[in-house]
């Protein structure tokens, strides 16, 4: 019996829990034994495992002694709120009063920031990194690369040249074991591979028509957010792939100073100084992807835009004007309709269109690969082919921008919420929730599509960036519940993936945030004329949300279920809720621990 009560499955609980019920009825002798362990259950997260629990132990408590009694009792406090008179009525006076404290909302710490350490130090040091960075995802670890390559290029290019030859002498660039049909075979006609164009433009092993090629692509206005994101990135890599050969790069504008790729503002202007004391001019890439990632709500922007301005360079002017300006990028999500007629599967992922807003401005101070985040890209209906790709470097490239990065990010999440087999998506939530920049509706709508994906380690990584965007106090619970409602009535979201996900956020103790979340979500659900598979099951963690935070107040569509006949979840557990919301406390203030 203690193996199986320690199961999730709740349907197995529930038959063994009938099974040791018949079990102590033709044995009495067993419970001093069973009891105990039938006591476990009081702690699980299943009301109704809980309630036939107590229904067991309520049975045979006679057959036991009076200390087995009152062991069973401090067992009791494990119960939910609402089996609070039920046992009360077994256990009488050994069951203690419940300790009468003011709710509070447990909250995840707010997470410090984390800086990435300086630049590379020794030549031997950066190209052991190099090596690891091959295999490894780390955006940051490839950008502290890079930087060193620019700068030990800077420094001492034949040097470098000289370590690379010899730490990559078997790399496919390099014509190495007969991997090209013949030697002049262009391995990067497909692209720079990350970072290898870099690596071979410092040993002259790439065309200077292929570089130009690269620099001058364009980005495709009429594609999905990622076709641009990914455009832009290669641009800047052949962007260095192009400078680094002549040394003239004394170091990158665009490295982040910390994890979410962001840039300390003072950090950006002691890099503007270098450059204008050498009397050198920013490459126009690298200087609008720092642009872009500097922090412009950080406390030390106004001194910064101020020391921008003193150095007297167009690129200070700009950082300037661009740390005093407000909301400068914004992005449209828009929705085409379900067409329930038309033959074969719509996907979400088809339906979402992201519009970027129009900024002259922008367009005319930032490079042309950049182009399409002030309005050049152009909305459209085409399926995306890169939605099962979300490499950490594109949550980077908008770590001050968080609305528009998560606009950029809906069509992966789409995917993996009515998808089969794509998972591992939600991993740039942790640095957009950590990031800076306003938070509204697509920020919203992205943690919707987390909190529903198919694999629940995506899911879990959605939980972690809800709650610490509402320990931050920037979490609008009540439009993410929305959005799951649009997204359960459509049928676009399994219940049973959401019901999972709030289960484990409300476990953590934000009871309040959970239920916020589907005060908003369950309304909808409950108006429907054919009740949705599943609803009985956040019906269950709704109501033991209000349960321990107190809360009170009318669901719409609630009493028609708790007035129904029956049994069923969804009867049994909108009863519970009904009754919940009508006994509640009030709540509590949200605290962090």
């Amino acid at each position: 019996t203690s193996g199986v009560l320690f199961r999730t499955e709740k349907k197995l609980l529930r038959t063994q829990l009938s099974l040791v019920n018949k079990v102590l009825a033709r044995n009495p002798k067993l419970a001093a034994e069973v009891l105990p362990v039938v006591a476990d259950a009081f702690g699980h997260e299943d009301s109704e495992v809980q309630e036939r629990a107590l229904q067991v132990v309520a049975r045979h408590l006679k057959a036991v002694d009076e200390q087995m009694c009152r062991e069973l009792a401090e067992a009791a406090s494990l119960l939910g709120p609402a089996h609070r008179s039920a046992a009360e009525a077994v256990f009488g006076g050994r069951l203690g009063a419940p300790e009468r404290l003011p709710y509070e909302e447990i909250l995840p710490p707010v997470p410090e920031p984390q800086f990435l350490p300086g630049p590379e130090g020794t030549l031997e040091e950066l190209v052991e990194d190099l090596l690891v960075q091959q295999r490894s995802d780390s955006a940051m670890e490839y950008e502290r690369a890079l930087d060193g390559l620019v700068r030990h290029a800077h420094n001492n290019k034949e040097a470098l040249a000289s370590q690379l030859r010899e730490a990559f002498a078997d790399a496919y660039w390099q014509n190495a074991n007969g991997f090209a049909l013949h030697r002049d075979y262009d391995h990067f006609q497909h692209g720079p591979r990350g970072m290898d164009a870099v690596l071979a433009s410092v040993l002259g092993k790439v065309k200077p028509e292929r570089i130009e090629a690269g620099r001058n692509q364009p980005v495709p206005m009429t594609a999905c957010v990622h076709g641009a994101m990914e455009a832009s990135h290669e641009i800047r890599i052949w962007e260095i792939a192009h400078l680094i050969g002549g040394g003239t790069l004394p170091l990158l504008l665009s490295t982040p100073t910390r994890h979410t790729g962001g840039i300390d503002p003072l950090e950006l202007v002691r890099r503007l100084r270098e450059y204008v004391e050498a009397g050198l001019e920013p490459a126009p890439v690298d200087l609008g992807h720092a642009l872009l990632r500097v922090r412009r709500q950080d406390p030390s922007a106004d001194r910064a835009a101020e020391e921008a301005e003193a150095l007297g360079s167009a690129a200070g002017a700009r950082l300037a004007a661009w740390l005093r300006s407000e909301n400068p990028l914004e992005a449209t999500v828009r929705f085409h309709p379900r067409k329930e007629k038309e033959s074969g599967r719509w996907w979400l992922v088809d339906r979402i269109l992201v519009e970027t807003a129009k900024r002259p401005e922008f367009r005319k101070e930032f490079p042309k690969a950049l182009h399409w985040l002030g309005g050049g890209l152009l909305p459209n209906a085409r399926r995306c082919y890169h939605w099962e790709q979300v490499p950490e470097r594109w949550a980077t490239l908008l770590p001050a921008d968080r609305e528009l990065l998560a606009a950029c990010l809906l069509s992966s999440m789409a995917s993996a919420v009515d998808g089969d087999s794509t998972r591992d998506v939600t991993g740039p939530l942790t640095l957009l929730a950590e990031g800076e920049g306003r938070v509204g509706r697509a920020v919203a709508l992205v943690l919707a599509f987390g909190l529903g994906c198919r694999d629940a380690d995506d899911r879990l990584r959605a939980v972690d960036a809800l709650l610490v965007l509402a320990a931050r106090g920037e979490l609008d619970a009540r439009q993410v519940g929305r959005d799951l409602a649009w997204l359960l009535a459509e049928r676009s979201m399994k219940p049973n993936r959401l019901a999972d996900a709030a289960r484990t956020a409300a476990a953590t103790g934000a009871y309040r945030t959970v239920w916020t979340m589907l005060s908003e979500a369950l309304p909808p659900l409950l108006e429907a004329e054919q009740p949705m598979r599943g609803l009985g099951e956040l019906l269950a963690i709704a109501a033991d949300c209000v349960e321990r935070c107190g809360a009170t107040g009318e669901l719409a569509g609630l009493e028609r279920h708790a007035l129904g006949r029956g049994t069923s979840q969804l009867v049994t557990q909108a009863r519970r809720l009904r009754n919940a919301l009508r006994q509640g406390t009030g709540q509590g203030t949200p605290e962090t621990a």
